[in-house]
């Protein structure tokens, strides 16, 4: 019962879309319907600025790494905690509370990383940093970080069920990703900062 609780509670964390709700506050109206229509940090801050991004940025985070740190509190098993932070990542993408209309879980899934084992959650973000410094597109440095993610967690932890979670997570990020992936194979992809 506690497992199948915690799960549910990854969902609905994960259903709390923060840009949506930085938005409304700074009347900047609704990312899911202005800019690239996604309500994740990179299109907040192209809508209002760095503050209303990294707002959105922490935010999304903590959604994933709280319940993941719940579950590890609780001692519960490794599958038990990927189950978790894959319902976390589910909520956001498609969030409960917003009409399933959600992000592209960036920001959520490397909280979820961190929290289930920082140095392969690490290895992630740090990857993501450095496609996207080279290329200055988030999207190509989601889909290359999240595509590497279940080697990080069998080589560096190792955790065959976390490895598991993060190749759905990737799946579901090159799902989530795909008319960025056509941008980016006919050069049309908006450059990080990019209005």
């Amino acid at each position: 019962m506690i497992d199948a609780a915690l799960v549910i509670l990854g969902y609905l964390a994960g259903s709390v879309s923060t840009g949506v709700l930085v938005a409304r506050l700074l009347g900047l109206g609704d990312p899911r319907h202005d800019g690239s229509g996604n309500p994740g940090a990179t299109n907040v801050l192209r809508l209002g600025g760095r503050p209303a991004a990294l707002a959105t940025l922490l935010g999304d985070a903590l959604k994933g790494v709280v319940p993941v740190l719940i579950a590890q509190a609780l001692e519960l098993p490794g599958i038990t905690v990927a189950s978790v932070g894959g319902a976390a990542f589910l909520g956001h993408l498609y969030p409960v509370f917003f009409g399933f209309q959600g992000g592209k879980g960036i920001a959520t899934g490397l909280g979820i990383f961190i929290a289930a084992a920082w140095p392969a959650g690490l290895a992630v973000a740090l990857t993501w940093a450095v496609v996207a410094g080279l290329a200055r597109m988030s999207s190509l440095a989601a889909l290359v970080s999240f595509a590497l993610a279940p080697a990080y967690f069998l080589l560096i932890t190792p955790a065959p069920a976390l490895a598991a979670m993060a190749a759905g997570m990737a799946l579901l990020t090159a799902w989530r990703h795909r008319g960025n992936i056509r941008r980016i194979a006919n050069g049309t992809e908006p450059r990080i900062g990019q209005r």
